[in-house]
Parts: structure tokens; sequence; C-alpha cells
């Protein structure tokens, strides 16, 4: 059997940092490659990102818009790198928190909401997409709104989660009251594991009874997603659907939660040797200009290709798993 842990390589880590870096970057991916550099330890990359992403405000506090004018829980997935350029700079401090300041202000006092309270994912539909809840809860959480980051949560599951396939349908239009997409999107339950990974980090430890309840979900579509994966360690853009095309990113998407839970103490060892299998295939598929080829690829996310969250979501697998290995 081959060997299911790479090394952890500053190389390849280079290689695939400067892959990311030259991607245009709407504005979810300005935030993801910022959380990639951010979980490496790369301080001042984090900044200019972030510096970037303050040049492109809009009047409302959204940050990053870029080619995604209607996008509304997109911009807050730079919501984190904000918060943290905003501790990690002096002189222009202010900038960043004034920035993180607006974007909260825009979640909660401006942004589109269904009836129940759960934020729309564009402007110009009553839609909920499952990606939202990497999107937006995260953000809310890390800015002293855990409760809200709850409630987001528990709108888009109440949406979009069957609890028979233990997985997210992707689009429900909650204003005509039908389904826009109820595929089971691989990458789109990766956005729902990842993102319900970094809200269970960062809530208030006070707050056990739900942290226990968002730990049981993050398991559920862990579990139902690894019930679909290929024996080469992939899975197929719809899970569920074999003849769909293979794709890499869930791969990684599942290897980083995994190894973010077992460090945390929430998720088993048993789950480490699926994570390693996954993330083994991923290094599989870089090539050798550092892009990780095969997941849903930019511009329209239907076709096996590149895309920065490919990139960046083998940057967080990398984070995650070289402080898994690294020790207390």
């Amino acid at each position: 059997m081959p060997d299911q842990r790479p090394a952890f390589s500053h190389e390849i880590i280079d290689g695939v940092t400067r892959a990311m870096l030259c991607m245009q970057r709407a504005s979810w991916e300005q935030g993801v490659a910022a959380q990639a550099l951010l979980e490496l330890g790369e301080q001042k990359m984090v900044v200019l990102l972030m510096r970037e992403a303050i040049v492109r405000c809009a009047p409302d506090g959204r940050v990053a818009l870029l080619g995604s004018a209607t996008n509304v829980t997109d911009p807050a997935v730079n919501g984190e790198p904000l918060l943290y350029a905003a501790r990690l700079t002096g002189g222009r401090q202010g900038e960043f928190q004034a920035a993180a300041d607006g974007l909260l202000d825009y979640l909660l006092h401006i942004a589109p909401r269904t009836e129940d309270g759960t934020f729309c994912h564009l402007s110009d539909s009553i839609q909920l997409w499952d990606d939202s809840i990497y999107m937006v809860a995260p953000f809310l959480a890390l800015a002293g709104q855990p409760d809200e980051a709850l409630r987001q949560i528990e709108g888009y599951r109440a949406a979009l989660w069957d609890p028979a396939a233990r997985l997210f349908a992707h689009i429900w239009d909650a204003g005509e009251r039908q389904w826009v997409d109820p595929g089971f999107w691989g990458v789109g339950n990766g956005w729902a594991a990842a993102g319900m990974t970094r809200v269970i980090k960062a809530m208030p430890a006070e707050m056990r009874a739900p942290r226990e309840r968002l730990i049981g979900y993050a398991m559920e579509v862990i579990d139902g997603c690894l019930a679909h994966l290929r024996p080469d360690g992939l899975f197929h853009n719809m899970v569920d659907q074999p003849g769909t095309f293979v794709e890499t990113n869930l791969s990684q998407m599942m290897a980083y939660s995994i190894y973010r839970g077992i460090q945390a103490g929430w998720l088993g060892t048993a789950y480490r040797s699926a994570a390693d299998r996954m993330r083994h295939a991923a290094h599989g598929r870089l090539d050798e200009d550092g892009l990780v080829q095969g997941v849903c690829g930019s511009p329209d996310f239907a076709h096996p290709g590149v895309a920065t969250e490919g990139q960046a979501f083998f940057l967080l697998m990398e984070a995650a798993y070289r402080d898994l290995t690294a020790g207390p």
C-alpha cells in the first residue's frame, strides 16, 4: 500500500501558495485564501490580502467585492482575517477594525433574510445555499455573536439537511418554495463541515450544550460524506452520483475538518485513516506548477479544473495536518 501520509513540505506549500496568489479572486476566494495563510502563520500576507479587501469595500460594509455585487454571505468569509489583521497591526489597526465592524453591521442590520431570519445567499433572490454555513457563521462566532452564528446554522440545516442521506442539498429558494439545486454537491457539504468545524473552535467555553449539538451536526455530515468515499480517496462531484466527475476539493475539506476535529478532541482518532487517505489523494492531484487539479473549477464550478478555493483548502488541510502531528 502506498504511503498515506506524505511529509509536510514547505516547498510544496510555497508552490501551492504562489499558484493561489496568481489567481483572480472574488469575495469568498479572497477570504478563504487569507484564512489559509492565517492558519499557516503567514501574517504579512494576511494583512496584504485584507488591505485589498478593504479597497473593494461597498458602502454597505461588504468587503472584497470583485465580480460579486449580489453576494450577501460570501464577503463575510473575510471577517476572521480582518479581525486578525486588526489585532496584529499597529498604525493601521483602526482601518481593519472599522472594516470588520462595518461587515458585522451589514450582516446584523442590512443583509436580506428569510422569514425565519436566515441570511439569503444573494441579494436578488431569497435563496439559501449550504455554502453560507462556512461564509458567515464562523465570523459571527468570532465577532461576539455566537448565538447568531448558531441561529444561522440551524436555519440552513432546517432548509437543506436531508437526514436520511446525512447530506446537505445545495440550494433552496425560500421565496418560490422550490429547489434550485436539490443535489448533494460535494463541495457544498465540504463548506458545511468545515464551517461548523470553525464555529466549534470559536464558541465560548460556557456554551457547552450548543457546542455539543453543533459537534453532532458536524459529525453527521462528515459521516454522510465518508459513506461515499471512493477507494482512491476522492469523491464524485455529486457525492451520491457515480456518473458525475471525480472531484478533489471535498477530500481536502473533509481531511481539514477531521484533522481539526481530532486535534480539538471532539472527533475520534478512528477517523484519522480516512483523512490520511484523502490527503494522500489530494497530493496526487498536484501538478508541477503547484495547482491542485480536478477541483470544481472556476469560473462556473461545474467542471473539473482549478480554483482559488481548491488551492486554499490544500493549504488549510496541510496546516491542520502539521498541527495535529506536531504533538503537544
